[in-house]
């Protein structure tokens, strides 16, 4: 199946049915209302109430340690949610310490005693093609199940997501057999040379807003380089990892190499972070959380970490952009993924020269956007991932509101039940308020005007986030400009949130260490061994 972008997604949407059911929004906040009055009407799929029933059914709701499905230990579980209404899907078992400590020494003794390690290159990379095999084979349980659990829009699930997913399987299954040392040359009569070797057990982390690609950004370059895993779920999304790590057994996996244990991060996260028989750990989610993850790691065995964290991303329009395709642009890389991306475009700088117009587009595009039951066709919005979220994205819009920014549209919740929230936009965002400078992870649109490229570069980088960046010019020396001055891991010019298997993914700052994806990614899981032997009489040096 071929992989295809995320961008891809964008696409359709320029406008919107006529049947469309709409809804009426508050009245005007007086001096914060938009230049017309807050845009009242926003574009529904159909009324939240009537929701699709799932096609699929919960199949795997037990921790997976040693290759089998077994209860937490002490036989506790926890409800996870369907954000489109609150209610329970299902309750899965509550991994704690002791779940950590029976899945490491499962780990342990595949990495130390089984076969994964010893296997050549070659049948690691048949497995894991198989398992790609499997998951194609199921992708539409898996899509429906990510959708349910998660929130986002089927389509993008299913016509993105999993594609994606597969590709990235098939990209680590390529680099299990080419992952070699070097010989080095000596100043002596010596022969030297580097291997290569698998770092051991591999503890992972991995976030809610998009369980399946992060499953695969953390585990192909672990098993492709010859670890063994034990990987831990977002409580809020468990469901897909623990059915795709099931394939990867029925793939041929060897029991012990992929464990699989759900839990909540001060009990599970803690324990994996801090154990001293795991060799590294990977963690994506917030930078506070990052900083935890970081110091129980090096209080413990001082073992590495990456870290995949937060960012406040800038999309800088400047005053030679299309406005239109500028407002459609920065529109996906602030909404997508109901703006639950830690490299959202999530400031919006916009030269002074075309923000009115674009103000007005980028409001209008907004009332536009598609709110409703992510199950439907044509969707492009749907809940956000739970109540602490919904409640937290509710609060940066009042702080908006209250810090004088100019609010457009949106500005409160959809409907009566679950997690939606109106598409957001504010103008006249000034740096220093909150919604500029917080990680909002929400449908909420700061835009903010410049006058020319020295100022918005000292803006653009004076924020303690280094993740992503956009840049949308017609102006190849305006481009080249922006993309070496900003001080952010990626640099899209005239797109956004481009995620080939080979493009390299991280930050600067405080938006995390090392990098996903890639050959960069295999570094985090390898060590570098320098042998040297003596040379007698060498023939040449």
């Amino acid at each position: 199946m071929a992989a295809r972008r995320i961008s891809s997604l964008l696409t359709r949407s320029l406008s919107v049915s006529s049947s469309s059911v709409s809804t009426s929004l508050f009245s005007s906040l007086g001096k914060n209302s938009g230049r017309n009055g807050i845009g009242k009407r926003f574009s529904t799929a159909a009324a939240l109430e009537d929701l699709i029933v799932p096609p699929v059914q919960i199949a795997y709701t037990q921790n997976l340690i040693d290759g089998k499905l077994v209860d937490a230990a002490s036989g506790r579980t926890f409800p996870t949610y369907d954000p489109r209404t609150g209610d329970v899907i299902a309750n899965v078992a509550e991994g704690d310490a002791e779940d950590i400590d029976r899945a490491v020494a499962a780990a342990r003794k595949a990495f130390d005693e089984g076969p994964w390690p010893k296997m050549t290159p070659y049948e690691r990379s048949r497995i894991m093609l198989r398992f790609a095999d499997l998951v194609e084979k199921h992708s539409e349980e898996l899509a429906a199940l990510e959708t349910w659990n998660n929130g986002k829009p089927h389509e993008q699930s299913a016509k993105s997501e999993l594609p994606m997913f597969i590709r990235l399987f098939h990209y680590y299954a390529g680099w299990a057999d080419k992952i070699h040392g070097l010989t080095v040359p000596a100043d002596g009569p010596h022969h030297v040379q580097t291997l290569h070797e698998p770092i051991g057990v591999a503890g992972q982390i991995i976030p809610w807003n998009f369980p399946l690609i992060m499953f695969a950004w953390k585990v192909g370059p672990a098993l492709a380089c010859g670890n063994t895993i034990v990987l831990k779920t977002a409580e809020q999304t468990p469901l897909t990892a623990l059915y795709v790590a099931k394939l990867f057994h029925e793939a041929g996996l060897p029991p012990g190499v992929l464990n699989v244990v759900s839990g909540y991060g001060p009990t599970a996260g803690a324990a994996l972070a801090s154990h001293m028989d795991v060799d590294k750990v990977a963690f994506t989610g917030s930078t506070d959380t990052g900083k935890i993850v970081l110091e129980l790691a090096a209080k413990s065995n001082l073992k590495p970490v990456t870290l995949e964290l937060g960012g406040k991303s800038p999309f800088i329009i400047c005053e030679d952009a299309d406005v239109d395709k500028a407002v459609e642009l920065a529109h996906f890389a602030l909404f997508f993924n109901q703006g639950q991306c830690c490299c959202a475009g999530s400031r919006t700088f916009v030269h002074e020269r075309v923000y009115d117009e674009f103000i007005e587009k980028a409001k209008a595009r907004a009332l536009r956007r598609v709110v409703g039951d992510p199950f439907r066709k044509g969707v492009e919005q749907g809940p956000q991932i739970d109540t602490e979220q919904f409640e937290k994205v509710l609060r940066y819009i009042r702080a908006g509101i209250e810090s004088n920014a100019t609010l457009e549209c949106g500005g409160d919740r959809l409907g009566t039940k679950g997690y939606f929230v109106q598409p957001t936009v504010f103008s006249n965002v000034m740096d220093d308020m909150l919604i500029a400078k917080d990680e909002i992870f929400g449908p909420v649109q700061s835009i903010l005007k410049f006058k020319d490229i020295d100022e918005v570069i000292r803006r653009a980088n004076n924020t303690r986030y280094g993740l992503a960046a956009g840049v949308f010019t017609k102006s190849v020396e305006t481009a080249s400009t922006l993309t070496r001055a900003l001080r952010a891991g990626t640099v899209w010019v005239n797109c956004f949130d481009v995620f080939d298997a080979a493009i390299p993914f991280g930050g600067y700052k405080m938006s995390g260490i090392g990098r996903e994806k890639g050959i960069y990614s295999l570094h985090n899981y390898l060590q570098v061994k320098a042998v040297v032997t003596p040379l007698k009489n060498p023939a040449w040096l």
